[in-house]
């Protein structure tokens, strides 16, 4: 009618000002290189949708996996967990206090009595870490550089890791604690068979840790 406002679907000016969409936020900002944080702190951030390392007094964010990387670690976690002895228990990206400094593995297999209610387990408390390496230079970086040191420093007796690229992906590596260090003590490519002899054994084909379900 004569007089009246035409009828629009889009918003009055200023709505957009006034009511802004949602987006990704985040809740709080991590300093990286002040180099002296502490475990406490770091227990003390808030969740945040990314993992968050303390790595030589400094916090590290890391993007959530990418799915071929989360299928590979659900399907390790059923076939450990599956080995697993009930003094034991599997967890995934459980926190992990390591000689000052804060770390999330991919795979932790624990003594079992030290999990109930715990929010972070000690080094002396776990008897095998898994990463699965992440694509690109800072994952690699990480997983090959600067955390197997860090665990066999803490005393942590197997550590293994997971390839999901390059010749004969997915590959496995097993090493153990040796007087100087991690020694590698295992390992094999998709087709072949690899043990993970942590106080109890694991055997099993990389191949299953990708592709179809099996």
């Amino acid at each position: 009618m004569e007089g009246d406002e035409a009828m629009t679907a889009l918003p009055d000016e200023g709505w957009l000002e006034a009511h802004p969409p949602p987006g990704r936020v985040r809740l709080f900002s991590v300093p990286r290189a002040l180099g002296n944080y502490t475990v406490e702190d770091w227990l003390k951030l808030p969740e945040a949708g990314e993992r968050i390392e303390l790595i030589d007094g400094s916090f590290l964010v890391s993007p959530m996996p990418g799915y071929d990387h989360a299928i590979a670690a659900k399907r390790l976690l059923r076939i450990i967990d599956d080995a697993c002895p009930q003094d034991y228990e599997v967890v995934e990206t459980g926190n992990l206090e390591v000689c000052g400094d804060g770390l999330i593995p991919d795979i932790v297999v624990g003594h079992a009595a030290a999990m109930p209610g715990a929010v972070t387990l000690s080094s002396g408390d776990v008897v095998c870490v898994v990463e699965i390496v992440s694509p690109g230079k800072s994952g690699h970086w990480r997983d090959y550089i600067v955390k197997p040191p860090k665990y066999a420093a803490g005393g942590i007796p197997c550590f293994v890791r997971v390839e999901l690229r390059g010749d004969g992906a997915p590959r496995v590596e097993v090493f153990g604690l040796g007087s100087q260090g991690y020694e590698l003590v295992a390992e094999a490519k998709a087709g072949d068979t690899v043990t993970i002899g942590m106080p109890f054994p694991v055997t099993f084909d990389p191949a299953t840790l990708t592709g179809p379900r099996r």
